[in-house]
């Protein structure tokens, strides 16, 4: 039997905040009776490393949001928020580091977070086993509203209830990157 009072307190401290630093688990509704799946996991390729191939659009998707980190199938830490300029400088730095095995990420367009949506479901709108630990917030896409320069608007997809919306890009959103298969 394990008793947390027997260890050290360096590493109790340790342990305590890896487990504060799991995520809370959105409270997500699916009703399979009024629609089909809008993204199954089967039309998924899982890469093990943190990325996902969506065989239909042939796109490779991070699974975990900007700020998370893939561990045993479940992101860990908070999903960052950034503005509109911050998460296109963001899809910069982490092409510069190679430190997620390619140089192409980039922010998706509002039609390619779309596909990724769940209709089935709500809090949050995504399939949870691909995409894990996803808030039911707000993601940034790459898409400008059309004269976006004169007004400085983008367009976001809610994976909770409310779905595209027009945004101020100095809002603070989530970021999923992107890329395109090989």
């Amino acid at each position: 039997m394990f008793f947390a009072h027997s260890m050290q307190p360096a590493n109790l401290f340790m342990l305590l905040s890896m487990f504060s630093a799991l995520p809370v688990a959105a409270q997500q509704v699916c009703d399979a009776q009024t629609r089909p799946l809008s993204s199954p996991t089967g039309r998924f390729e899982d890469h093990g490393d943190g990325t996902v191939t969506d065989k239909e659009s042939r796109l490779t998707w991070m699974r975990c949001s900007a700020g998370q980190k893939l561990f045993a199938n479940t992101c860990v830490g908070a999903a960052s928020q950034f503005d509109w300029q911050s998460a296109q400088g963001l899809a910069v730095a982490v092409n510069r580091s190679g430190s997620e095995f390619f140089n192409d990420w980039r922010l998706p367009l509002v039609r390619e977070l779309a596909l990724i949506t769940e209709r089935q479901c709500q809090n949050p709108r995504v399939n949870q086993t691909v995409f894990p630990d996803t808030p039911p917030a707000f993601y940034w896409s790459a898409t400008l509203r059309p004269g976006a320069a004169v007004d400085g608007s983008a367009y976001a997809i809610g994976f909770g209830s409310v779905g595209i919306e027009l945004q101020s890009m100095d809002q603070r959103h989530h970021v999923r990157l992107v890329r395109h298969a090989q």
